[in-house]
């Protein structure tokens, strides 16, 4: 395979070939296909799908957070991105970027992404604490959310008290979604905009499922599904990308368990040592193989 015939294959799993997203069952099915995107472009050198770029069929001038406000492209992409959250068809983690660029991930493999980051105990209310990684304020946010939820981030502010800025606030609730305390569950203009909910009462049978995940099983699945959308990469970027959300000591330790098993190999691009997902055929006689040795 050559460098190029990679990038193509990639441009056409992630619809960026003129094709672009023109209904929610498109969009439903492009999230389940690749597994993870970003709202728009990371500014971090990661790998991954854009949904904006999915929307619009094409790479071309995408704009980033920082300017989406001006780019009319915007405004569709977010709407139909917020109905998939509304519908539980995909779910958003701020974990690549902690600003304000959406990381969502397929509802398929929610529960091993949870595995992985979030809390083992999710109804255990986070306390501050100078190693806890939630302020005073993060933790009276999770107060009032699972008091009060689904709530505005306008009727948060009011129930947490003015003199709360929206700043402050906005800081607060990265600190739980970061941790999947907290998810964004919609987007009602005439109240502010996003609308939060503890994530353990929005999508209680993924949490629970989550929950009873060892992360090298879910390590696993994730690299497996990470590695369709990608068709190859580079050990490295498998580092890159799930260093964001486990230590990379334990990716290289899945990823070398795996090639132990067969279950990937290594694939020459363009000079580069690539890691792929085997080829069915290859598994099939590495399996048939093991069967025929004496046990």
């Amino acid at each position: 395979m050559t460098e190029f015939e990679l990038q193509q294959l990639r441009r056409e799993k992630w619809r960026l070939t003129g094709k672009p997203m023109h209904t929610i069952e498109e969009a439903r099915a492009f999230i389940e296909d690749v597994g993870f995107c970003v709202l728009f472009p990371t500014r971090q050198s990661i790998a991954v799908p854009t949904f904006i770029g999915a929307f619009v069929g094409s790479d071309d001038r995408l704009p980033t957070w920082q300017h989406a406000f001006s780019d009319p492209r915007t405004v569709g992409a977010t709407e139909m991105m917020v109905r998939l959250l509304r519908e539980q068809a995909a779910y958003e983690a701020n974990v690549i970027e902690k600003e304000n660029n959406a990381f969502l991930i397929a509802a398929s493999v929610f529960p091993d992404f949870y595995a992985l980051v979030g809390e083992r105990n999710p109804k255990l209310a986070p306390k501050p604490g100078p190693r806890a990684p939630f302020s005073e304020l993060a933790c009276d946010t999770f107060e009032v959310i699972r008091r009060d939820g689904p709530i505005s981030k306008q009727k948060l502010q009011q129930a947490l008290g003015k003199s709360i800025s929206v700043p402050a606030l906005d800081k607060a609730l990265g600190e739980l979604a970061f941790h999947l305390r907290i998810t964004r569950v919609d987007y009602r203009a005439d109240e502010g905009g996003s609308v939060w909910d503890v994530l353990y009462r929005w999508a209680p049978e993924a949490v629970k499922r989550g929950v009873t995940l060892s992360v090298p099983q879910a390590l696993s699945a994730l690299l497996f599904k990470y590695l369709d959308c990608m068709v190859a990469a580079e050990p490295s970027e498998l580092e890159a990308f799930f260093g964001n959300f486990v230590a990379r000591s334990r990716v290289k330790e899945a990823i070398n368990a795996l090639l132990a098993a067969r279950e990937l190999s290594f694939v020459h691009v363009g000079g580069k040592s690539m890691v792929q997902i085997t080829p069915l055929k290859e598994a099939a006689a590495v399996k048939s193989t093991r069967a025929s040795q004496p046990q």
